[in-house]
């Protein structure tokens, strides 16, 4: 009879771990995006700004110059779909629907918010913004020209987009894995914007200005020429929503953050 109860405790006990970890797991789905990729990119150094012969370059990517990231950080390998968005923010405003598509029509503060409910319920990453420069790295993937590849093969933008967004990872992926970094939607970095911070930027790590009006957005989008794609091409917007900007993720464990 003894044996009998233990066990009817334990099954009990049992039956209750298990109820709280489908609970767990059902508030994950609806808190946290499906199937969101990432890839880890290793410390390095690179020239950041106008590639050499391209003559596309505005005074804004000028002059190149030598920048060294110091610390691991995991991008995504797409930018945010529409599903992901959806599945945190419980709403969608972009102009061209499906949930395969890149989310559009969310502002800099949109993005923070996203990237905040995400954080608020994971017990390893934080979640933000790229910098300017974590963007251009990842970007590049150790290349030196204008494109990672040839535009065509990587980018949608406004001679091939057939004027709106696809889905993320149809193009080819960069030499690190990472797909439409040329076009499909301009993407907020977490920096502000100043045509003339390359004067003076730091060489490691840099994050931008302190202030500013506008933020950074890179990589082009289907609505713009193709060398707006360029992966040194910089370019701002104010802190609102527009149909042709989205954005990545990049995610640190909170260790690393912590040190």
């Amino acid at each position: 009879m003894h044996a009998f109860v233990q066990v009817k405790m334990l099954v009990g006990v049992a039956s209750s771990v298990l109820l709280l970890l489908l609970f767990s797991i059902a508030r994950a789905q609806q808190q946290t995006p499906d199937r969101m990729a990432f890839v880890r990119i290793a410390p390095g150094e690179f020239t950041m700004g106008c590639s050499p012969d391209d003559k596309e370059c505005g005074d804004a990517e000028k002059p190149p110059h030598r920048i060294r990231i110091m610390k691991t950080f995991e991008i995504g390998r797409y930018e945010v779909t529409q599903a992901q968005w959806e599945s945190v923010m419980g709403t969608n405003r972009s102009m061209f629907r499906g949930p395969s598509r890149p989310v559009e029509n969310v502002s800099w503060f949109d993005a923070q918010e996203f990237m905040r409910r995400i954080t608020a319920v994971e017990n390893e990453y934080r979640y933000r913004l790229p910098t300017e420069a974590e963007w251009e790295y990842a970007a590049r993937a150790g290349s030196t020209t204008a494109y990672s590849d040839e535009a065509l093969q990587v980018g949608w933008y406004q001679e091939n987009s057939g004027e709106q967004t696809h889905p993320v990872g149809q193009k080819k992926p960069n030499a690190w894995g990472l797909y439409d970094m040329s076009g499909n939607v301009w993407e907020w970095t977490q920096d502000w914007y100043d045509a003339t911070y390359y004067q003076r930027s730091p060489t490691t790590d840099p994050t931008g200005p302190s202030s500013g009006r506008f933020h950074t957005i890179r990589g082009g989008a289907w609505v713009e020429p193709v060398e707006n794609s360029r992966v040194s091409k910089r370019d701002y917007f104010e802190d609102a929503a527009d149909f042709h900007i989205g954005f990545r993720c990049v995610r640190e464990p909170f260790r690393q953050v912590a040190e």
